[in-house]
C-alpha cells in the first residue's frame, strides 16, 4: 500500500526505507522500499507455484479478461459491485481508486448488487475498467498519497479523477455534487445523479 519498487543507478541515493536491493549489471539496482513494512517478496522459477498468485482472477488488461468473463465472475455474487471488484480473486490488481473511477464511467452505483447488473451494464463496466487502467498507466498512476513510479516520480492520473477524492465537487458528467462515505471500511466516492 505504501511500498515502491525503484529502478535506480548506484549513484542515486538509497531510500531510507529500502528493504530489498537487487544489484543489476551496468551500475543499476532494483530497490524495494516500504515504509510500513506491508510488502513482501518471493522468488520462484514458476510464478504460478506461488500461493499468492494461484487464486488471483484475470489480469484486467490481459486476453482472458473479457466482458463475458466479467459477467461470469459477477454471477451469483450478491455483494456490492465495488466490494466484489476489489476481491483479487475476481479481477487481479484493481484497487479502490480505479474501481470507483470505472464504476463512475460506467454509470453504476458502487452499492449495486454485483449479480444485479444487466449485460449492457457489465459490458460498459468492462470497457470502463480497461479504459481507466490504460489511462492511469499512461499517466504513470495516481499519486494521491505516497505513490511513486519506478523512477521515483509522481504520477498525474489524479488530475483526471472524476469521483475519487472529489467530495462536494461537481460531477463532470451531470454536475451533481460528488458524495463520499465510508462503505465497508473504504472511502467511497460516487455521483448520486448519474450512478444509480
Amino acid at each position: 500500500m505504501t511500498g515502491v519498487l525503484l529502478h535506480q543507478t548506484v549513484r542515486d541515493p538509497l531510500p531510507a526505507m529500502a528493504r530489498i536491493v537487487f544489484h543489476l549489471a551496468g551500475g543499476r539496482r532494483l530497490v524495494f522500499a516500504d515504509q510500513r513494512k506491508f510488502g513482501s517478496m518471493e522468488l520462484a522459477r514458476d510464478p504460478s507455484s506461488l500461493r499468492g498468485i494461484r487464486g488471483l482472477g484475470p489480469e484486467p488488461l490481459g486476453r482472458t479478461f473479457t466482458a463475458a468473463a466479467l459477467r461470469d465472475a459477477l454471477k451469483g455474487r450478491t455483494g456490492p459491485v465495488k466490494t466484489v471488484l476489489l476481491d483479487q480473486r475476481v479481477v487481479a490488481g484493481l484497487g479502490n481508486i480505479y474501481v470507483l473511477e470505472a464504476l463512475h464511467r460506467a454509470g453504476i452505483s458502487p452499492k449495486r448488487k454485483a449479480c444485479g447488473l444487466r449485460q449492457a451494464e457489465t459490458d460498459r463496466l468492462h470497457r470502463s475498467i480497461v479504459d481507466v487502467l490504460r489511462a492511469a498507466i499512461a499517466a504513470r498512476g495516481s499519486s494521491v498519497d505516497t505513490y511513486r513510479d519506478g523512477r521515483g516520480e509522481r504520477g498525474w492520473f489524479q488530475v483526471k479523477h472524476r469521483v475519487y477524492d472529489r467530495e462536494g465537487k461537481a460531477c463532470p458528467r451531470c454536475g451533481t455534487a460528488i458524495r463520499k462515505e465510508q462503505f465497508r471500511g473504504r472511502g467511497t466516492y460516487w455521483c448520486p445523479g448519474c450512478q444509480r
